[in-house]
């Protein structure tokens, strides 16, 4: 049988990412001052690192994953003048669904779905670009919190890198993926898009609690 190859998260590089060999990932780190990086068997294990912290993943990989008082310190509390966004499926792809609430309150602002065939990345991707819309349209100076290192990567490069194909089950839902890229190509806004930092703060606040 052949050797599984290993995957390759870069937090801090020349561009971070999720990589799927040691000279890709060489590329990233070489010369890096501070470079933050670490491999993984999964691409599950790789995601849910590159959308955690390296904070969390440094040291021995078979202790439980936590943060010093000194981490912590330095993370500081999250801003309340924001709201949160986060998405869930079961599946992937699978029955997926978005939403966004108020950081403080946890009231929920908006939420779309379920839809028939979806995958965690889009629903965050569009949690995100709904969020931003929906700033923009109240001229509010809040600052938007996702758990997804993925989802903030897609929305700077205004398009949704998903590897699902289009079909019959999931055609709403890619109208909609297309209207999010429209919408940020066309659009500017001056809302933060912030990652939550799950290991100090806990669950994002707009999580569907399926974990």
């Amino acid at each position: 049988m052949a050797k599984k190859n290993k995957l390759y998260v870069v937090w801090k590089g020349k561009v971070p990412g999720i990589y799927d060999s040691w000279d890709a990932c060489k590329k990233q780190i070489s010369g890096m001052k501070g470079a933050q990086y670490m491999s993984f068997s999964t691409r599950e294990q790789a995601e849910k690192a590159y959308n955690s912290s390296y904070a969390v993943y440094k040291g021995s990989k078979k202790k439980e994953p936590g943060l010093s008082a000194t981490e912590l310190l330095k993370i500081g509390e999250p801003n309340m003048h924001s709201i949160a966004v986060d998405a869930a499926s079961s599946g992937n792809p699978g029955k997926m669904e978005y939403r966004g609430v108020d950081t403080r309150t946890k009231k929920q602002l908006f939420r779309q779905g379920p839809f028939a065939q979806g995958t965690n990345n889009i629903g965050e991707f569009l949690a995100i670009v709904h969020g931003l819309a929906f700033l923009k349209e109240r001229k509010s100076d809040r600052v938007l919190y996702t758990d997804s290192r993925t989802a903030m990567s897609w929305v700077r490069k205004k398009k949704c890198n998903t590897k699902l194909q289009p079909n019959t089950r999931n055609k709403e839902l890619f109208e909609l993926v297309e209207r999010a890229e429209i919408w940020l190509n066309k659009n500017s806004y001056k809302t933060p898009v912030v990652k939550w930092e799950t290991a100090a703060w806990g669950e994002i606040p707009a999580d569907f609690g399926r974990k």
